[in-house]
């Protein structure tokens, strides 16, 4: 049965869990005040981009899409920062996310050194993932500052709830594809107006679950899929998110029990992220000329082959200074020796748990692979 969940309930369950969890009854209600004045501002910058560029908004068109889809911390910020930098496309920047009106980004601009030291990317965890408003982010982002909804909502608030609210972010149970793909298209329209490109290359964790829908909207989009060892991708994933939540609210010094469940909910969705795609992929959900399959382990070992195959998948040019960027990076990949360790009974975890929940993961693109 599909369920349906308004703006106003998904506010009033947002404020009682960061109440009940955090103790934060009155912040909440300052910040949400403040992001009501917030919408207005976007609201009228945006019928400003309409009086003044509709005829550009409507000429320009979403063409040959690159998307980036894996779970978090599987490479795709590495892939991601590197393809938008070197000439293949463009990307939106957090603060084009937040301020989606080129009217309004115009008037910010100047402003952005002043605004990235009260960001709430201050609160990120510099160590796993380094941001600021103006790199280069996952378009999930995009949703929860639009509709305060999706997987980020789920991942850093939803999950904390005593009832299981995975239902309100799952495509099978809560279907807003139509919604939030109009809305990507809008955005990015204005990404490529003004980043002065004309093609986008996106970032979105989420279509793992509902990646038929994504290429049903945008058929001529080209995916690139990334591929880590489970017991690399699900503890750091588990960290990236943890370490946002210390440096905010103190998660570790939070009560075991609160802490415990939290990570048994964000554990089982990040799992879950895995089953869909794979679900889709062995049974032919997927038009899989559409999509690459990119290894983690082969994007550090063999770097310049697979940018070759990513090139020639993405039609894509390779100049002379891209090939020679290219096998610099390839060297630097090689020798890099990752300075992050997870310790999996932090999380509760165990290796064959992992093993044993992920199984479909090594046996169809990892075991596979290395025969």
């Amino acid at each position: 049965m599909k369920i349906r969940v308004s703006i106003l309930k998904r506010i009033f369950k947002v404020y009682t869990i960061l109440g009940k969890t955090f103790g934060t009854w009155l912040s909440p209600i300052i910040t949400g005040l403040g992001n009501l004045l917030f919408k207005i501002l976007i609201f009228l910058g945006s019928i400003f981009d309409y009086l003044l560029l509709l005829p550009k908004l409507r000429s320009t068109k979403i063409k040959n899409p690159i998307l980036i889809v894996g779970n978090p911390r599987s490479g795709t910020t590495f892939l991601h920062h590197y393809l938008t930098s070197h000439g293949l496309g463009t990307g939106s920047q957090l603060w084009q996310m937040l301020f989606p009106s080129i009217i309004l980004q115009k008037l910010i601009k100047p402003f952005l050194p002043i605004l990235e030291k009260i960001s709430p990317t201050r609160h990120h965890s510099t160590a796993a993932h380094k941001t600021s408003l103006q790199s280069v982010e996952t378009d999930d982002a995009s949703i929860l500052f639009r509709y305060l909804d999706g997987f980020f909502l789920y991942g850093f608030i939803l999950s904390w709830d005593t009832e299981d609210l995975f239902d309100w972010v799952d495509p099978k149970k809560r279907d807003t594809s139509n919604r939030d793909f109009n809305w990507l298209e809008s955005m990015w329209k204005r990404v490529l107006i003004s980043n002065n490109q004309t093609r986008i290359i996106g970032k979105l964790f989420s279509i793992s679950a509902n990646m038929p829908k994504f290429l049903n909207h945008f058929p001529d989009a080209k995916i690139l899929y990334m591929v880590r060892d489970p017991l690399s991708v699900i503890p750091s994933g588990l960290s990236l998110v943890t370490g946002v939540l210390d440096k905010k609210f103190g998660f570790w010094k939070l009560e075991k029990e609160k802490r415990d469940h939290f990570i048994e909910k964000l554990y089982t969705a990040l799992v879950e992220l895995l089953k869909r795609f794979h679900y889709d992929w062995t049974n032919n959900n997927l038009d899989k000329n559409k999509i690459m399959i990119v290894h983690f382990d082969r994007m550090m070992k063999d770097f310049d082959g697979l940018m070759s195959e990513i090139i020639e998948f993405t039609n894509s040019e390779m100049t002379d200074t891209l090939k020679s960027d290219i096998y610099k990076t390839a060297e630097s990949q090689r020798s890099f020796k990752s300075k992050h360790k997870y310790d999996l009974e932090k999380f509760g975890l165990t290796e064959q748990k992992i093993k044993d929940d992920c199984h479909f993961i090594y046996e169809t693109f990892l075991n596979a692979n290395e025969n």
